[in-house]
């Protein structure tokens, strides 16, 4: 079984990959020099994973960022697959331990 900080080191990553690949807003998934262009929303979605919030308030977060923080109109599909996505980073995070 792993120590917290390494399964939270994973969590970061596995969050970090959903964020770039999965979400990507503003489209920067192929620059690599924007590699780091979520990292600042890696910590709010890795929170509420191990606080359990519901679906909806991982969903409100990303939403929020997506439409007022960066002002984007927003693709509330594509944010509610993610939000599916991130779910389910625990569960792998644990299953690979």
């Amino acid at each position: 079984m792993s120590n917290p900080r390494d399964r939270a080191r994973r969590s970061y990553a596995a969050i970090h990959r959903i964020l770039m690949e999965a979400w990507d807003p503003i489209g920067v998934a192929d620059v690599p020099e924007a590699q780091d262009e979520y990292d600042s929303y890696v910590a709010g979605v890795y929170s509420r994973l191990i606080h359990r919030a519901p679906w909806h308030e991982l969903l409100d977060y990303l939403w929020q960022v997506e439409t007022e923080h960066m002002g984007l109109k927003g693709d509330r599909q594509r944010t509610e697959h993610v939000v599916n996505l991130l779910l389910n980073v625990p569960e792998q995070i644990n299953d690979a331990s």
